[in-house]
């Protein structure tokens, strides 16, 4: 196990975010997970969502060790994760007819802008009505950062990679909306990061 691929910051934020999920995904059934990474977050929280179908994904290079972790430490609400790349086709056969809920967590600042559009261009074309959508990570608000660290997280990211970036709440609401996509809340979360929780209110 120890030579699994480890995020120390989803151990320390995925019961912070459960104690959320429980509420938005309540009257889900089945959620798809995009980026899921190490697979910390979907083995947790399928364990603890248990009338959840919980669906892993992620772009294929991070698979092998992603579903090796399903396969050890999963839940039997888990199912093994297939690929996903946000700016290509989404794989509609493996995407069931009954999501109902959409969760990513720390990819939007990962993604380049074309990607965040292609994200919600994917959300709009796979998620049904009533559908719940939890999008975790930090936001700049008014074209500001909310704290030092994450302005300082900002130039490392850009350092990383030109493309990427923490970005400004307002354009997330705008594509979010233009999907049919109405916010719920704006959740304040530990270490300046946010839960934003929309549902699907038109088609």
């Amino acid at each position: 196990m120890s030579q699994l691929p480890f995020s120390q910051a989803c151990e320390n934020n995925k019961q912070p975010i459960l104690s959320h999920l429980e509420s938005v995904f309540s009257q889900s059934k089945q959620v798809l997970e995009i980026g899921s990474g190490t697979g910390q977050h979907c083995v947790f929280f399928a364990e603890n969502l248990p009338h959840l179908t919980w669906q892993a994904s992620d772009q294929n290079a991070y698979l092998p060790h992603l579903n090796q972790r399903i396969e050890m430490e999963g839940s039997e609400n888990l199912l093994p994760a297939f690929g996903l790349d946000v700016t290509l086709t989404w794989p509609s056969n493996l995407i069931s007819d009954k999501l109902d809920g959409l969760y990513t967590a720390n990819t939007l600042h990962i993604m380049s802008k074309s990607m965040v559009e292609y994200f919600f261009d994917g959300l709009g074309q796979y998620l049904h009505l009533n559908s719940n959508v939890a999008i975790y990570g930090p936001f700049n608000y008014q074209g500001q950062y909310s704290s030092e660290s994450n302005a300082s997280f900002d130039i490392w990211l850009k350092q990383n990679n030109p493309d990427s970036g923490i970005r400004d709440i307002e354009w997330i609401l705008k594509l979010a909306s233009d999907q049919g996509l109405s916010l719920q809340d704006d959740i304040e979360m530990p270490a300046n990061n946010r839960l934003l929780h929309f549902i699907r209110t038109q088609v």
